[in-house]
Order: C-alpha cells, then sequence, then structure tokens
C-alpha cells in the first residue's frame, strides 16, 4: 500500500494517521512535542518529572453529536472511557442551582420541561428563547447570511433580553465556539443548538474523558491500528518538494519521504512549512482559552460540573471528588495579561460566591495554564477562508480545526477535518474510501 507522512500529532494528524492505518496505508507520523494531543493533552503537574500526576491543559468535553470524534475514539479502543452526563447545573452567585435535562417529549421539544423550570430565567426570558429557538429551526437553511452577522446581530433582531443572552445563550455558546457573541458568525451558534440541543433526544448528553486526555492515545492504543509509527520529539523543518510535487520531509538532519503528505500543524506554522502551498492564513486570528487547576485541602462541591453565572470563570469541572477542580474561561483575552497570583485569585473569589466551602479550605497548590492560540476566531467571513484538504499540490493534503471541516475549531472539527484529508489520500491513491460520518441531522 500507499506510504503517508503527517505533520503533527493534534487531534486530525492522529485521526487522519488512525483511518489510513486501518486500510493498510504505512503511516509515519511526526509530533515535535514528546506527548500527542495537541491542543487536546496532558503534561506533568511537576515539569520534567514523567511521574507526577498528569493534568490536561485545559477541560475538553464533547457531546453525543460529535459522531466523528467518538468514531475515533473507537478506532484506537478508548470510547469505553469517556463519561457522559444527561443533566447539566447551572449556578449563580450565591449556589441557587438550575437543572436541564430531558423529559419525555421528543426532540425538539425533549428538554422543555427542565427548561421551564430553571430559576436562573425568568418568564419573559424563557418566552424570548423559545421564540427564538423556534426561528432558528425555520431559519438554519433558508438564511444565507448567517456568516456574514455575528451571533449577536442575530440574537438582538430576534429581541433577546439581556438576562437571557448573558444566562443562556452566551453561557452555551462562547464556551462551545470559544469567541464571544459580538465576534462570532451566527452560522456556528446555529450548528451548537440545532445538532447540540435541538436535533436529537440524546445529543446534548455531555462527555467527559474519565482519564488524562493523554491516555486515549497511549500506545498501547495505537497497537489496534495498522502500520503507523509515531515520530515523537520530531519536529519537521520543512516539506521538500521536487518536479512540483512533495517528496518528503526535512526532519533534523534526516529527510523522510512517502507517497504523499498531510500538513496537520495550526494555520501559523504551514507558511514556514510548506509555502510552496500558498495558502494564505493572513486573516485567521486566534482566541484564547484559560485553565485555573486548584487543589484544596478538603472537598469544595459535590457536583461533577458546573455553568457558573454572571462571572468571568464560565466552568467547574470536578477532577477528584472536589479536592481538585478545574476552571475554565472561554475566549479569556482579558486574562491573557494577567499574572498568575491574579488569575488565581480572581478564581478563587469567584468560586467563593457559587461554593461557600472554598472560604474555609486552604490552597495547597494551583496552576494556571492559558492556552494563548487555543483555536481560530470564529468571526464573520472566515468560512470563505478556510482551505479545503486538498491543495494545489495533488500529494500534499491539509487537515486542522481551522480548515474547512464543516464544524467550528472544536475536537469534533478536528477530527473531521483529518478524516476529510485521509479520504483526499485514499482519493488520489485510485482506492477511494468514505471516513467522515455524516452529522446526526
Amino acid at each position: 500500500m500507499p506510504s503517508v507522512n503527517i505533520v503533527g500529532g493534534g487531534l486530525a494528524g492522529l485521526a487522519a494517521a488512525a483511518a489510513l492505518g486501518s486500510k493498510g496505508f504505512t503511516v509515519d507520523l511526526f509530533e515535535s512535542r514528546p506527548f500527542l494531543g495537541g491542543r487536546a493533552t496532558s503534561f506533568p503537574v511537576t515539569p520534567g518529572d514523567d511521574d507526577a500526576e498528569l493534568i490536561d491543559n485545559c477541560q475538553h468535553v464533547l457531546l453525543r453529536c460529535c459522531v466523528n470524534l467518538l468514531d475515533f475514539y473507537r478506532r484506537l479502543g478508548v470510547a469505553d472511557r469517556i463519561r457522559f452526563y444527561r443533566e447539566f447545573t447551572f449556578l449563580e452567585p450565591g449556589g441557587r442551582c438550575s437543572k436541564l435535562g430531558r423529559g419525555w417529549l421528543p426532540a425538539p421539544l425533549h428538554m422543555a420541561g427542565s427548561f421551564l423550570r430553571m430559576p436562573c430565567l425568568g418568564a419573559a426570558d424563557k418566552l424570548a428563547i423559545g421564540r427564538a429557538m423556534l426561528a432558528l429551526i425555520r431559519q438554519r437553511r433558508r438564511r444565507k447570511d448567517l456568516d456574514r452577522i455575528t451571533m449577536l446581530d442575530w440574537l438582538r433582531e430576534n429581541q433577546q433580553p439581556e438576562r437571557a443572552i448573558e444566562r443562556f445563550w452566551s453561557q452555551v455558546l462562547v464556551s462551545a465556539i470559544n469567541e464571544e457573541l459580538d465576534r462570532m458568525a451566527a452560522q456556528h451558534g446555529f450548528q451548537v443548538f440545532w445538532l447540540g440541543m435541538l436535533a436529537r433526544r440524546d445529543s446534548y448528553e455531555m462527555g467527559i474523558p474519565d482519564v488524562p486526555l493523554r491516555d486515549l492515545y497511549s500506545a498501547d492504543a495505537w497497537k489496534k491500528i495498522g502500520q503507523v509509527k509515531i515520530h515523537s520529539r520530531a519536529p519537521v523543518d520543512r516539506v521538500v518538494f521536487r518536479e512540483g510535487s512533495a517528496y518528503a520531509l526535512q526532519t533534523g538532519g534526516s529527510v523522510h519521504s512517502a507517497d504523499y503528505h498531510i500538513c496537520a500543524v495550526p494555520f501559523e506554522r504551514l507558511d514556514a512549512l510548506a509555502p510552496e502551498l500558498g495558502i494564505l492564513t493572513s486573516g485567521f486570528e486566534h482566541s484564547p482559552i484559560t485553565g485555573i487547576h486548584v487543589w484544596f485541602d478538603r472537598p469544595v462541591t459535590d457536583l461533577p460540573h458546573a455553568a457558573l453565572l454572571d462571572r468571568t470563570i464560565q466552568w467547574m469541572f470536578n477532577k477528584d471528588h472536589g479536592r481538585y477542580v478545574q476552571f475554565v474561561v472561554s475566549a479569556s483575552r482579558r486574562l491573557v495579561e494577567m499574572g498568575r497570583a491574579e488569575v488565581v485569585d480572581l478564581a478563587l473569589a469567584e468560586a467563593a460566591e457559587f461554593f461557600p466551602r472554598v472560604r474555609e479550605a486552604k490552597v495547597e497548590r494551583a496552576q494556571v495554564i492559558k492556552e494563548v492560540r487555543a483555536t481560530y476566531s470564529a468571526h464573520p467571513g472566515m468560512e470563505a477562508l478556510r482551505p479545503a484538504a486538498a491543495t494545489r499540490v495533488p500529494n500534499v493534503f491539509l487537515a486542522g480545526d481551522w480548515t474547512r471541516s464543516g464544524w467550528p475549531a472544536t475536537m469534533e472539527g478536528a477530527v473531521r477535518s483529518g478524516y476529510y484529508a485521509a479520504e483526499a489520500v485514499t482519493a488520489a491513491s485510485g482506492h477511494p474510501v468514505r471516513f467522515v460520518l455524516p452529522d446526526i441531522a
């Protein structure tokens, strides 16, 4: 079978490797770091100590509608390491709790009962949100301007009250898309709510890995795939071109040839890696995510996770019986310039408003991880800039959550992009295979 070089060991590159390896292709994957996963990975809490506790760079979650990501986990034999939850908890400062989950009604009304009982929203908010949901269902295929307007534009157009925007629309979408509503293309907001909350009764269920992210891509998992060789600590300097096609990868003092090449790297790295492709990336911007890990001397909450309303911190995830919790802030531009101690103090002050036991607990240690280049900013007009898997060089292909995957920059989008690149390789080899699973609706 043909050989394939893949640059990048993030989810996009790993998905392409798993797909092609399963069909008999000989795959060599090159990752510059000593671990896999890209921006969805883990590392020792004590740098340089491989025996230290592993922490995720940031809490990554998925929904049941992420069918390609789940397919990727099944290929690696780790799907059973994802724990799904059927209920969301929304907490207000002071601790009042609202629950959102499905009842007995069919989709798209399956969450209507719990939604109507949520005390964090008033009757006028719920009525306005209900009208907007009906408009979203009607307009999702008809409107042609959803990549030209922001989600906030659309919410204003549909007369959403401020509290409904802040406590419902923003709470869900900023975390899902990693961008503020006034910078987010409306089409992404439509996709999240349609696929994630309305299309199917179980599509909203949230999956959280019950092991460190790095364990999902362990060497044991890759033994189940065909001829895939992982090269860690192997940064690639250049794609080597000869007579109009790619010949090899140059890494350190070595050259690795192959029939096909997939560049599964962030957009800011592509031009240095393969300028011959002529891919324009100047229109892309980054949006950051900040994770604040805190270890207490006692449990501070019994909740597995919660959305935190009206404050900077957006989510809490209980990592170890309430003694180790992770707080997450998406689109965290305000925190990027703050010092570590200032970020920790902010998180603790806000956490105490939701979890009173934080006030009595002693902080044993804390870690702040700022993913400044977490995702591309999904602002209006970006869809036209996102490149497809195929390039103008017939044996070079692209993958990455910033490419044209049909999804925003999520783990599902990254896996879809890897699958699309793998499909393009099989088509170029004369034996086309479909890997991308269709959306649930």
